[in-house]
């Protein structure tokens, strides 16, 4: 018997439902129709194209975990499965979608008013409109109760002042959660795009997330009325809750990168023949692929585990910080492992090993480092918190 997918090794499929497996399969298509015949060349150029967001919305992926507003009301390990198939296409779409769902609606669903989320819910479930998350600054990234975004009362409203870094969506979106500090402690707001005073500026030049836009925020003086204000956000724990949700998704979505890469390092070794047969038959190479093919079975597992944890309602924050730090880096190793074995391809486009390396360098920093994850689970086993 020869184990056609490295899931399975262990029969990771057999812990899902027949409707979880219908959706992975489902999204699993998707990607392999819509993105993986174009995503090389959007990594190269350094695009996104905003028009898949009207697929994905049909799809019905973005806030597919949310209740009502067009929404699909998956279960949580369904939209882990999700989450999985898109990174096993690129980083870039599931940190879209993550964004989307996870940060942009999930801060509205959670903390807005009726009216905000029948404004902007619907459309945003439909990929109409497309949502960003500002809560990082140039200088407040891991810390960011010390955000100098300020939100200051003028009489019926309020003037924001301040800028938002690294904003997954930022140039792109038509609306922004915005997170500011007032004398009240921290709260969020709903900033449109056109809004005096809120520009947006695209990075370039970056190595990493390529197929992805990034950008910065500028407030100067917004002015906004009231009723931007997300009412139900009190406090640095709503934007970090909404964070939570996005994590969750990557606990998922790291491990189809880990599988997209030792798959093509699996094909690969299959059909490269030296010393007159193929590499897979080598000792060296078995070894990479069977350390591998461990190593991803293990992250599989840690995330449908989660998974049933969260749909049960009993996830604790210490356990996504599990999750994302091992998930993580166990990904990134796979994806470096899996380039050896393609040799002199695996450094072009051609093949998907490298390009995942590059993707989950930043996803091994972005909402929350390997270092911040490392601490939160310290201080769940010790009762003592070593940030200051």
């Amino acid at each position: 018997m020869t184990v056609t997918d490295p899931l399975e090794l262990l029969d990771i499929a057999g812990l899902l439902s027949d409707e979880e497996r219908q959706i992975q399969e489902t999204v699993g298509r998707f990607v392999t129709d819509h993105v993986r015949p174009h995503v090389a060349d959007w990594f190269e150029e350094g695009t996104f194209p905003r028009e898949i967001a009207l697929e994905l919305g049909k799809l019905g992926v973005l806030g597919m975990h949310l209740e009502g507003y067009g929404c699909a009301g998956t279960s949580a390990t369904a939209y882990g499965l999700a989450c999985l198939e898109l990174e096993a296409g690129d980083s870039g779409l599931r940190s879209f979608v993550s964004v989307q769902g996870s940060l942009a609606m999930f801060s509205i669903w959670k903390y807005g008013s009726e009216e905000q989320k029948l404004e902007w819910l619907p459309r945003m479930a439909a990929g109409e409109a497309i949502g960003c998350f500002g809560l990082t600054e140039p200088d407040f990234g891991s810390d960011p109760a010390n955000m100098r975004t300020r939100a200051v009362r003028d009489g019926d409203d309020w003037i924001l002042t301040g800028a938002k870094m690294w904003i997954t969506n930022g140039s792109i979106a038509d609306i922004a959660t915005v997170w500011a500090q007032t004398e009240d402690g921290i709260r969020g707001f709903l900033v449109p795009r056109g809004t005096p005073g809120f520009t947006t500026r695209t990075i370039k030049q970056k190595l990493s997330l390529r197929a992805s836009i990034t950008g910065e925020l500028i407030l100067d003086e917004v002015r906004l009325p009231d009723t931007a204000r997300l009412p139900g956000a009190r406090g640095l724990g709503a934007p970090l809750s909404c964070l939570n949700e996005a994590r969750f998704g990557i606990i998922f979505g790291a491990t189809g990168a880990a599988r997209d890469c030792l798959r093509t390092a699996l094909d690969y070794a299959g059909s490269r023949v030296q010393f007159d047969r193929p590499i897979a038959a080598f000792q060296l190479t078995q070894e990479k692929l069977a350390n591998m093919a461990v190593d991803l079975n293990t992250a599989a597992l840690l995330a449908v585990h989660l998974g049933r944890l969260k749909d049960a309602g009993t996830l604790k924050p210490h356990q996504v910080s599990v999750g994302k730090l091992n998930n993580v880096r166990k990904a990134l190793a796979i994806a470096r492992e899996c380039r050896t074995i393609l040799g002199g391809s695996g450094i072009t486009l051609e093949y998907s090993p490298l390009r995942h390396a590059n993707n989950l360098e930043s996803v091994l920093t972005y909402e929350g480092t390997s270092e911040i994850h490392t601490l939160v689970i310290g201080q769940a086993l010790t009762g003592h918190s070593a940030y200051r």
